[in-house]
């Protein structure tokens, strides 16, 4: 998770070099791979792989609403996100559309995984552990990391030195149920759904 954190403001950084037409777009392909293959396929099919069916089979967790639901759904946005985005990175914005357009993405995106990767580190995987150990699950499945997930991450680590990573000025970070979108609207907190 602290790769990906560090990724997004890496990545901020080179989009808005790029919407000023002086981002590589090769870096950008880079940064798409990194996403979409390490974020997302091994990040998040592990994450689901590893929690919802555990937790709503032997935890008994709703997979309707709650934390199962607020998970699998902000994964689900954020891919649909950068699915669009992408080649708006692997070229030059061509025009102001373009650009604001690219912003808009690439802030929605961050600020959502951001805040996702907040939620996840202090209430989901905490209470995950707890609430499946209880349950008797010691050592939920996994999936090993392919070879292109792999080497997506190690080419995260290259632009990473070479756009420092920014910190969203706009966004409030910060611990606990109230940092989730889902936060009263599918999920009613750690209370609540736990």
């Amino acid at each position: 998770m602290k790769l990906i954190d560090r990724a997004l403001g890496s990545f901020r950084t080179w989009v808005d070099g790029h919407a000023a037409a002086s981002g590589n777009p090769d870096d950008g392909r880079r940064f798409a791979a990194f996403f979409t293959e390490y974020a997302d396929r091994c990040h998040t099919e592990r994450e689901e792989l590893v929690l919802p069916h555990p937790l709503v089979t032997q935890a008994e967790l709703s997979a309707e609403r709650g934390p199962v639901r607020a998970l699998t759904l902000e994964h689900a946005e954020m891919a649909a996100w950068m699915h669009e985005m992408t080649p708006l990175l692997e070229c030059r914005p061509q025009s102001a559309d373009e650009r604001v357009h690219l912003l808009a993405l690439a802030t929605r995106y961050s600020q959502t995984l951001w805040r996702h990767i907040d939620a996840e580190n202090s209430v989901l995987f905490p209470e995950s552990i707890d609430r499946l150990f209880r349950c008797g699950v010691r050592e939920p499945e996994d999936r090993s990391t392919s070879a292109a997930e792999a080497i997506s991450r190690e080419g995260i680590l290259e632009l990473l030195q070479r756009y420092p990573p920014l910190e969203d000025p706009q966004l409030v970070r910060g611990d606990g149920c109230y940092m989730c979108r889902a936060m009263g609207e599918t999920c009613g907190g750690l209370e609540a759904e736990w």
